[in-house]
């Protein structure tokens, strides 16, 4: 059997990496080239959530910038989508907020069983 806390506390650890990775890709929509980071949460072997991260290769839009030499040239830009990563992070705060009740809930638990106990 799984304990709640240390199913949440797994929970917590994954969704934090997918908000790390959300972050990342914001801070870098501009940037020349970048992939994005998409992490899926899966199942371990304990039957606890798991982070898996992995860049999407997909390319970005080209654009005509101007070279140093004056040319013009074809760069690619980054491929995050604003429009797919906000959501995401509103999902993930949601989700955070819900396995840190969990902890706070056994927590609270845990407590009132002492008070009966002593």
């Amino acid at each position: 059997m799984i304990r709640p806390t240390s199913s949440a506390l797994a929970a917590l650890r994954a969704i934090s990496t997918k908000v790390n990775a959300t972050a990342h890709n914001v801070a870098n929509a501009e940037t020349e080239g970048y992939k994005k980071t998409r992490v899926t949460i899966t199942e371990n072997q304990a039957g606890e959530p798991a982070a898996r991260a992995e860049k999407i290769n997909t390319p970005g839009p080209l654009v005509q910038k101007q070279a140093p030499d004056g040319s013009i040239e074809m760069a690619e830009l980054s491929n995050v989508e604003l429009t797919e990563e906000i959501p995401n992070l509103t999902l993930s705060r949601r989700f955070f907020q819900a396995n840190l009740k969990t902890v706070q809930t056994e927590d609270q638990m845990l407590g009132s069983l002492m008070d009966i106990i002593s």
